[in-house]
């Protein structure tokens, strides 16, 4: 782990891993698929080849739309944003 999109990718990626353990035990069904996880977690992987890679602005993109993904499909805020 050497540069700040190795970083990134694992703390978004370590996030992931938590969300997917918090829903897979509670006692609601959770409304989201394990493929839904394997996009953001792709999503984490192009981020961080791209940056190591040296194509910092398309490794920010992808880090974006990941995030965005996450946020907006997989919830992890139930209430936030409202829909």
């Amino acid at each position: 782990m050497s540069t700040v999109f190795d970083f990134l990718s694992i703390a978004i990626f370590a996030g992931l891993i938590v969300l997917f353990l918090q829903r897979s035990v509670g006692e609601t069904t959770p409304d989201d698929h394990l493929w839904q996880y394997l996009v953001a977690a792709v999503g984490c992987a192009l981020a961080n080849y791209l940056g190591n890679a040296g194509w910092t602005i398309g490794a920010v993109l992808v880090i974006g739309a990941t995030l965005a993904f996450i946020f907006y499909i997989l919830r992890p805020f139930p209430n936030f944003p409202p829909r």
